[in-house]
């Protein structure tokens, strides 16, 4: 077979996870949006190259543009050749795209090819995966769904992790989404990926689940943080059979507190979060919280903010979402200890 080999989106898809290394050849800004899984960047031009070699294409023309292009596309390459693939095998199988599987992927694809890797080159570049990723979300995904539901803190992330552990399929839209869906939601020290990244993940993630087995999802609103869920996604959770699980308030408590360290040890980080609430709550309402989380009063505050802010919207937003709430199966845990969780990721495992 001649090298490199050229292939529509679809034939790439159908063997993706086949290659041994997927190299997206554009520049780290466009990486940084959004790229095929596990992708690495290796950028033919970085991102000051692409502006010069434009600009100078608008204002001289195409032909000194592209003798500066092929001067730095050949030291890109030849950098990358040295630093990160001089131990690759002879069967070695990457793949390469660019934007449009044009210029950039064909001059890095014909290079290896001349060192006799196969080769593969996207046809269509990352555009062309787009265009499939998007097609695929707006598709209503054919999916046995269990949404976990239950009042903030009462462990549904935690139940998530658990079911994946032992062995269940498991979709965390807010792990993906780098948030954790409420207004003290941001992770600290970790930013939220573009919505382009965060679709790509949820897609990934959905091409991977065994249709014959059920798939557990937290029972999300239609953005978590800053991000949006496709539509269709959230069409068909919203349809499916729900989990209800119940914990004590006081539990709920204690998990809340374990699980916002950052903000319990940082009141005036939690105070600027809750100045968020000052429209649904009044400002003497808001004061007297922040009053409470400067003083260290924790316990006292979390309590306050599930009776009077988490819980009622809850109940409304569950009740209207997910019309299968009604008859959901109810799960009941003692406490917030591992074993609780573990049970009952088992029971729902099996069946």
């Amino acid at each position: 077979m001649k090298y490199p080999e050229i292939l529509p989106i679809d034939d790439v898809l159908a063997r993706l996870d086949d290659f041994d290394t997927i190299i997206d050849a554009r520049t780290p800004a466009e990486y940084a949006l959004d790229h095929l899984p596990d992708a690495i960047n290796c950028p033919v031009l970085d991102d000051e190259q692409r502006i010069v070699v434009g600009t100078l294409y608008k204002q001289t023309g195409a032909f000194e543009a592209k003798k500066l292009g092929a001067a730095l596309v050949a030291k890109n390459i030849a950098h990358h050749l040295e630093t990160l693939w001089q131990d690759k095998p002879r069967d070695w199988k990457p793949l390469v795209y660019c934007w449009r599987g044009g210029n950039r992927s064909g001059s890095m694809a014909h290079i290896l090819a001349k060192v006799g890797w196969p080769v593969v080159q996207l046809d269509g570049g990352y555009k062309a995966f787009r265009n499939r990723v998007n097609a695929d979300l707006e598709q209503t995904p054919q999916l046995d769904f269990r949404v976990i539901c239950g009042t903030t803190g009462s462990g549904k992330t935690r139940l998530l992790d658990t079911l994946e552990s032992v062995g269940a399929q498991v979709l965390d839209l807010e792990q993906l989404a780098a948030h954790r869906g409420s207004v003290l939601g941001n992770l600290p020290c970790q930013p939220q990926p573009t919505q382009k990244a965060f679709e790509t993940s949820i897609w990934d993630r959905l091409r991977r689940f065994d249709p014959a087995r059920p798939v557990f999802v937290e029972s999300e609103s239609k953005k978590v943080g800053a991000l949006r869920v496709p539509a269709a996604l959230m069409e068909r959770m919203r349809a499916s059979p729900c989990v209800a699980l119940q914990v004590a308030r006081e539990e709920r408590v204690k998990l809340l507190i374990e699980d916002y360290q950052h903000f319990a040890c940082n009141a005036p980080a939690l105070n600027a979060q809750l100045a968020y609430l000052t429209d649904l709550h009044g400002k003497a309402k808001i004061a007297a919280w922040q009053e409470m989380a400067t003083g260290g009063r924790m316990a006292e505050l979390v309590d306050e903010l599930l009776v009077e802010h988490y819980d009622p919207a809850y109940t409304r937003s569950i009740h209207r979402n997910f019309i299968q709430y009604e008859h959901a199966q109810v799960v009941e845990l003692a406490d917030i200890a591992p074993a609780s969780f573990v049970a009952a990721a088992r029971a729902l495992h099996q069946g």
